[in-house]
């Protein structure tokens, strides 16, 4: 006796069934390939281009040999292509390129940028201030990634073409409002301090793979070092 067929509505579904699967499978890979590619292509392609960048302003600073007048204006230390390199080995980031700016334009080639808007970062040679940074935590880079690793008393080093300036931290603040702009201003609000001061602050979005909040560290500066002929790195960086 021949099995009866199936009727033409459960044939429809099971047809309809079969298609969505398939459709949920597609967008799963679809999907999978967006986050393999926001989370891991754009650091390969950041880090490239962020290795370019560094070496280029290296080549710059091996080319011009800095004279009185610039020592006399350490400002005249910025180059188109960046300002110098952040070390922060409690990141375990490597050397960072630091630019000028903070948008996407910027921090997307792997780079942290200091802040121009909505308050004006000092730079490391002013006389007092607060030199505020931005990095990605995901993604482009990732060079702030690990900011929660860092504690109390770790060094934060900037390096510019003849001179180590270096910082030890000394408060962090690991959620507030992105809108929170005293965290970057001249005397940073949040951190402790009341006075004057020469200044770091590293912020970046958190929780990771979100935009929703910051995350704040600040740093102090404790001392300054020569750059050496050989350019030999600071005790904290060795």
């Amino acid at each position: 006796m021949s099995r009866a067929a199936p009727t033409p509505s459960r044939s429809a579904f099971a047809g309809f069934l079969s298609l969505l699967g398939e459709l949920l499978i597609t967008v799963g890979l679809v999907l999978g390939l967006f986050v393999a590619y926001s989370l891991w292509w754009t650091n390969v392609l950041a880090d490239r281009d962020a290795s370019v960048r560094g070496d280029a302003v290296r080549r710059q600073w091996d080319r011009t040999a800095p004279s009185p007048e610039a020592a006399a204006k350490p400002g005249e230390l910025d180059t188109q292509g960046g300002i110098g390199f952040l070390h922060v080995p409690a990141m375990k980031n490597g050397e960072v390129l630091v630019k000028r700016g903070t948008d996407s334009e910027v921090l997307n080639d792997g780079v942290a940028g200091y802040y121009t808007e909505p308050v004006k970062s000092a730079l490391p040679w002013d006389p007092a201030g607060n030199f505020a940074l931005a990095a990605h935590r995901d993604g482009h880079g990732a060079k702030f990634h690990n900011i929660d690793k860092l504690e109390n008393g770790d060094a934060v080093v900037f390096e510019t073409r003849d001179t180590w300036y270096v910082y030890k931290v000394f408060a962090e603040l690991n959620q507030t409002s992105k809108y929170n702009v005293n965290a970057i201003s001249p005397v940073p609000g949040g951190s402790g301090r009341t006075a004057p001061g020469r200044y770091i602050t590293l912020t970046t979005c958190t929780p990771v793979y979100t935009s929703k909040y910051r995350y704040i560290v600040w740093g102090e500066l404790v001392r300054t070092e020569k750059v050496d002929a050989q350019r030999s790195l600071p005790a904290e960086l060795r």
